[in-house]
């Protein structure tokens, strides 16, 4: 875990306000510019000696009035994710110990309704520095509950099932799972923003799931690729299908809209396969454009009534009673940097648990999903 950290309380900017003194009037006070004064109130950086004196002296306050010591117990430096949005919705954050860097994940990036579903396991109480996208954030949780979280970058929602059986093996351990689609799954692990990278590619050209994806993704890496499952991609439609929607032509028909998955997904990987293959242009299917940015939310779409038609998984259909055309079958694999496979305290109980047969009958009841070979591993470099 990394050291404990002191952070500043900085009250300058209140105090200059219920003074009534403007910037310009304060910073002219204190001899400093105020681009400087600017810069101390968004906590970019604290004053010397002397110029807090002055600043005391021109408010009628204390330095400690200005700046003060918050108590530095259970806070620490965090790294925002390099897929992070920007401005902060949220001070709730997921975090997750990746090699040595202590990465924090506003939980309101996981999703609405993970957002309140999933504890926090601290808050953001300050910005560290702008340039390295680093907040000091104050622990909800023990510092050995961190340490033993595993990231699971990719789309998969029956990684959280998995995260409640690793619990139940044992109670410091958890599996977060960050949504996002395997291309950025896979570009995350290559950054080190996760541990584990779930993935569903198939190539076009071998006809070879994930592997090849990895050779032009993970140069160099050695990693360990376990399966998770097997499932059926397809389209999904409203129950009894209104639009008698049968196969690729009929989303090129003007009254079908459709709902697309963002790029780097399977889903959409597939969809362009099978639109170049048959030479549909993608311009006349209506909804190519709209995007779904998870499978949950794909049927979510579906079911208000915003799209007729998606590609996604099996599993989703039966979540919302819809029916189910099948296009292929693909396989969902784990992606393991080889070195965390020993080294990270929660992995083992994680892929011990995938091959449990209490894990794979839940999985197994979601619908959709061929679990016999879940925990197996394909390959490992």
């Amino acid at each position: 875990m990394p050291k404990l950290q002191q952070l500043v309380t900085n009250r300058l900017r209140e105090t200059r306000i219920a003074a009534g003194l403007s910037q310009g009037d304060l910073a002219q006070s204190a001899g400093i510019t105020r681009q400087a004064l600017y810069a101390m109130e968004k906590n970019q950086y604290l004053p010397g000696t002397e110029v807090a004196l002055q600043l005391a002296r021109t408010l009628g306050a204390s330095v400690e009035d200005l700046f003060s010591l918050r108590d530095t117990r259970e806070i620490l430096e965090a790294e925002l994710p390099a897929d992070h949005s920007g401005a902060l919705k949220s001070t709730r954050v997921k975090l997750a110990i990746v090699g040595n860097r202590l990465l924090a994940k506003p939980v309101t990036e996981l999703g609405d309704v993970l957002n309140y579903t999933i504890p926090a396991d601290a808050l953001i109480v300050g910005a560290a520095s702008r340039k390295k996208r680093s907040v000091y954030v104050q622990l909800l949780r023990n510092q050995k509950d961190v340490e033993q979280q595993i990231v699971v970058g990719g789309c998969d929602p029956a990684i959280y099932l998995a995260g409640e059986h690793v619990r139940q093996q044992e109670k410091s351990a958890s599996v977060v799972g960050w949504n996002m689609t395997s291309l950025a799954a896979l570009r995350a692990l290559n950054r080190g923003d996760v541990h584990v990278a779930g993935i569903h590619m198939r190539d076009p050209r071998s006809g070879e799931y994930n592997i090849p994806f990895l050779k032009r993704h993970l140069k160099g890496q050695a990693v360990t690729v376990v399966r998770f499952a097997t499932w059926h991609e397809g389209f999904l439609v409203k129950e009894g299908n209104p639009k008698q929607i049968r196969g690729l032509e009929d989303l090129t028909r003007p009254d079908v809209r459709m709902v697309n998955r963002e790029k780097g997904a399977g889903a959409r990987l597939l969809l362009d396969h099978l639109l170049s293959r048959y030479r549909i242009p993608s311009q006349i299917v209506r909804g190519y454009g709209a995007i779904a940015f998870s499978q949950i939310g794909l049927g979510r779409y579906i079911s208000e009534g915003k799209a007729d038609v998606g590609i996604g998984a099996q599993a989703v259909a039966q979540l919302y009673n819809f029916d189910f055309i099948p296009l292929q079958e693909e396989r969902y694999d784990l992606i393991i940097p080889t070195a965390y496979v020993d080294s990270h305290p929660g992995m083992k109980i994680f892929l011990d648990t995938l091959a449990t047969r209490k894990f794979q009958r839940e999985i197994e009841a979601l619908g959709g999903y061929d679990v016999k070979e879940s925990g197996k591993v394909i390959r490992q470099s």
